[in-house]
């Protein structure tokens, strides 16, 4: 008897065939990842961007509409033009100049003398006993209420406006950076003597990166204040400044001239801002940024 054998072919398996995809490359993964992140940017600059542009288109259309009085707000169309005009004749640059110089010395010595003191008055207990009653005497004080002082003293020349912006620049900062040394967590502390950190490596690599965001919230009130405190000091005794712009332009009824010196400040407190912003995230890059 003879046997036949059989060659049978093996089933194929069409589940596998079927459901096989081939892997992701990088590149096709990051593709979707960039588009979305340039949407998100796009958004996060036009939203900005549209209230600027709203606040404008409604500054133009309300004298026309009659909403308010054209000589006294006029279009912005208007102030544009003069501002163009006082930046090709070089007034505006000669102001703006003479403004940033004085606002900037004095804020630069309001960081100098602020920032140690405050590291001094939350670190060690003796120093804050013997200068808090002075701090709280001198932190209530409106800088403005002491203009007539400091132009008695020191005369109505630069000297009276820097120490006027060094007063109102100084508080911000000193008040913030005492709240930031004060709460540093103290685990952190306690971590960091642990490992056997010296007092000035403490200080260098736990206390003054923990502090930092409440240090530039001062920085940037201080910025603030600065501005507006040199503003009202130059509309007094002062042969030039953006304060002495508005004032003259208002008295000689030069509404349109008035107007540009506003908008100059509002643009010279942006870039302050945007400046310091841009520096408290070169310094503070360890921080987890928020998913908001």
């Amino acid at each position: 008897m003879s046997s036949a054998v059989e060659l049978v072919e093996p089933p194929v398996r069409t589940d596998v065939a079927e459901t096989y995809r081939p892997p992701r490359t990088r590149t096709a993964t990051a593709i979707p990842q960039l588009l979305r992140r340039s949407a998100t940017l796009a958004w996060r600059v036009s939203k900005p961007t549209l209230a600027i542009a709203a606040l404008l288109v409604l500054w133009e259309l309300a004298p026309a509409a009659g909403l308010v009085d054209e000589v006294f707000l006029p279009p912005f169309s208007t102030v544009a033009e003069a501002f163009a005009e006082l930046v090709r004749s070089g007034e505006m640059w000669n102001h703006v100049s003479t403004s940033l110089t004085r606002s900037v010395s004095g804020f630069g010595i309001a960081l100098v003398i602020a920032v140690p003191l405050g590291i001094a008055i939350a670190w060690y207990k003796p120093v804050s006993e013997l200068l808090n009653p002075i701090l709280e005497l001198f932190r209530n004080t409106a800088a403005l209420a002491l203009l007539p002082v400091f132009v008695l003293i020191l005369g109505i020349g630069e000297t009276s406006k820097v120490a006027l912006v060094v007063y109102a620049s100084s508080f911000p900062i000193l008040l913030n950076t005492i709240t930031g040394v004060r709460t540093v967590d103290p685990l952190l502390v306690k971590s960091a003597v642990s490992l056997g950190l010296t007092p000035v490596r403490l200080f260098q690599k736990v206390i003054l990166p923990a502090a930092v965001p409440s240090i530039f919230t001062g920085l940037r009130m201080a910025a603030a204040s600065s501005i507006l405190v040199l503003l009202a000091a130059e509309m007094v005794g002062a042969r030039a400044g953006l304060g002495y712009l508005i004032t003259a332009a208002q008295q000689n009824f030069q509404i349109p001239n008035m107007y540009a010196g506003i908008l100059a400040i509002s643009l010279l407190g942006l870039a302050f801002n945007g400046l310091l912003v841009t520096l408290e995230r070169r310094f503070s890059r360890w921080r987890v940024p928020s998913n908001s």
